[in-house]
C-alpha cells in the first residue's frame, strides 16, 4: 500500500491504520505478513512468517522504547505475536527481521502518527514482570559490581528453575558454549569435549588442585574429580550450588569435589594448580578485569595455569554495555569487550598468555541445541516457569545464535600462566592437549 499525501496539515487526514503506521516506517515491501487488531494488514500475505499486534499495549511497548527492548516487552508479554515460527526457537523470523530496513519519517508523517495512535498510546506502561530495573534504579541493589548487586544480578538470571534449566541445557546441565569435535556431535558430547578441552590445556594431573570460578551447577568440578582432581567450584547462584553439591554426592565425589555457594572474591584458599574462569568475565565488568585477575594470579601457585573462556565482541573499542533487551531480561549488568582488552588485562597483572582461540561457531551451534531442547520440552517448560519467561529464553537463545553466526559476539579461550620468581613456566615447548 503506498499512502496519498497532499499539502495540507496531517490533522485534515484521517486517521492511519496500523498497518499504514508501520509502512511509513519501513518505506519499502515487507518481507513478512503484518496482521493487527484493528483488522488491518500488510506485506504478502503468502509469507511464511508473520508478526500480529494483538493489543493496544504492544502499541506502547513499541512506540515507549523503540528498538530491541519494546520489540521484546510486546512478545514477552503476549501482545506481539510471531507467526510461522516456534516461541521456543524463533530463529528463522529473527532473520527475516534483520532483513527490514527502517526509515526516519518526515515531520509531517511523525504528526500524523501520533494523531493517529493516540496520546494515550506514548504514555509508558509497566513492563512484563521479567525485566529488572533499569541501571539508574538498581542502585539500590548496591554500586555496580558490589556483592550484593551482583548476586542480584546471577540470581535474576539463573536462578529461574532448576527443572527448567534440565530441560533446555540437557544431561550436561552446562550453560556454556560447547566445542564440538564436529558438526554432527550431540550437544552431550560437544560439552563433554569441551570439559576434555579445558581440562587438558590445563595440564590437570591426578592430586591436582583446581579452583572453578563461576561454576554454575558443577560440571568443571565433577568432570575433574572424576579424573582425580580435587576441585572447589564457587557460584553466586544458591539453587545452582544445591543442585551441584547433590550431584557431587550423587556420583560419589565428596572426596574430591566441592561447590560453594559464594562470592569468589571470598576464597581465601591459595596455591591451585589451575583456575578455571567459564563464562563468569561477562559479569564482573571490564573496570574489574585488573583486580579479577590479579585475584586469580594470587590463589595460583607459580607454574599454574588460568584458562579464562568468555563471549567477547569482535572489535576492543564499542561500550561494553549490553543492549536494553540483553541487559534487562537476560544479564543485567552484563558487559563485554574483545578478546583483546582481555588479554592486555591479563598480561598486565604478570601472567604471561601462551594460547587463545575462538570458538564462536561452537557457539551458534550450541545455541542452536538448547533451543532444539526448549522447542521439544516446551509445555513442560511453560508450566515449569510460565509462557512469558520461556519466550524470554527462546528470543535470547535465537537471537544469540544469529550473534554468533554473523560475528556480532565470539567466544574466546584464553589460557596464561604464572611464572617462578626466574621467569620459569615449566611447560612443555609445543601445545600438550588435542584441539
Amino acid at each position: 500500500m503506498t499512502l496519498l499525501r497532499d499539502s495540507n496539515s496531517p490533522t485534515a487526514q484521517p486517521p492511519l491504520t496500523l498497518a499504514e503506521v508501520l509502512e511509513i516506517f519501513t518505506g519499502e515491501a515487507l518481507p513478512l505478513h503484518f496482521t493487527a487488531y484493528d483488522g488491518s494488514s500488510t506485506g504478502d500475505p503468502d509469507a511464511k512468517f508473520g508478526l500480529n499486534l494483538k493489543t493496544p499495549r504492544g502499541v506502547t511497548y513499541l512506540v515507549t522504547a523503540p528498538g530491541d527492548l519494546g520489540m521484546a516487552r510486546a512478545y514477552i508479554s503476549g501482545d506481539l505475536e510471531m507467526t510461522g515460527t516456534h516461541p521456543g526457537d524463533p530463529y528463522d523470523l529473527l532473520q527475516v527481521l534483520r532483513e527490514m530496513h527502517f526509515t526516519r519519517p518526515s515531520a509531517r508523517d511523525l504528526a500524523l502518527v501520533a494523531r493517529s495512535l493516540g496520546l494515550e498510546r506514548f504514555i509508558p506502561v509497566a513492563p512484563p514482570p521479567q525485566e529488572a530495573l533499569p541501571r539508574w534504579r538498581r542502585l539500590a541493589e548496591g554500586l555496580r559490581h558490589s556483592f550484593t548487586r551482583d548476586a542480584e544480578a546471577i540470581h535474576h538470571h539463573y536462578d529461574v528453575s532448576n527443572t527448567f534449566y534440565e530441560y533446555v541445557l540437557g544431561p550436561s546441565m552446562t550453560y556454556t558454549c560447547a566445542a564440538f569435535p564436529d558438526a554432527a556431535a550431540t550437544l552431550e558430547e560437544a560439552q563433554d569435549n569441551k570439559y576434555r578441552l579445558v581440562f587438558e590445556k590445563l595440564n590437570l594431573k591426578p592430586g591436582d588442585r583446581l579452583l572453578d570460578i563461576g561454576c554454575g551447577w558443577g560440571s568443571m568440578v565433577r568432570y575433574a574429580a572424576r579424573h582425580g582432581v580435587k576441585a572447589l567450584g564457587v557460584t553466586l547462584s544458591k539453587e545452582q550450588a544445591q543442585w551441584a553439591q547433590a550431584a557431587i554426592e550423587k556420583e560419589g565425589l565428596g572426596d574430591l569435589a566441592e561447590v560453594r555457594h559464594s562470592d569468589y572474591r571470598d576464597i581465601t584458599e591459595t596455591g591451585f594448580d589451575a583456575v578455571s574462569s567459564i563464562g563468569l568475565t561477562e559479569h564482573i565488568g571490564v573496570s574489574n578485569y585488573p583486580s579479577y585477575f590479579r585475584f586469580i594470579s594470587e590463589r595460583l601457585r607459580p607454574g599454574g595455569l588460568m584458562l579464562n573462556h568468555c563471549i567477547t565482541r569482535p572489535d576492543n573499542h564499542k561500550d561494553p554495555r549490553a543492549g536494553g533487551f540483553i541487559d534487562r531480561y537476560v544479564f543485567p549488568d552484563g558487559e563485554l569487550t574483545g578478546s583483546g582488552r582481555i588479554i592486555t588485562e591479563i598480561q598486565n597483572i604478570g601472567l604471561e598468555v601462551r594460547h587463545e582461540e575462538n570458538l564462536r561457531e561452537h557457539y551458534a551451534l550450541t545455541l542452536e541445541q538448547w533451543c532444539r531442547n526448549l522447542v521439544t520440552n516446551w509445555d513442560a517448560c511453560v508450566a515449569e516457569v510460565g509462557p512469558s519467561t520461556a519466550r524470554v529464553w527462546g528470543l535470547y537463545m535465537a537471537g544469540s545464535r544469529l550473534g554468533f553466526e554473523r560475528n556480532i559476539v565470539q567466544l574466546h579461550q584464553v589460557l596464561a600462566v604464572k611464572l617462578d620468581e626466574q621467569g620459569s613456566a615449566g611447560l612443555p615447548l609445543r601445545p600438550w592437549w588435542n584441539g
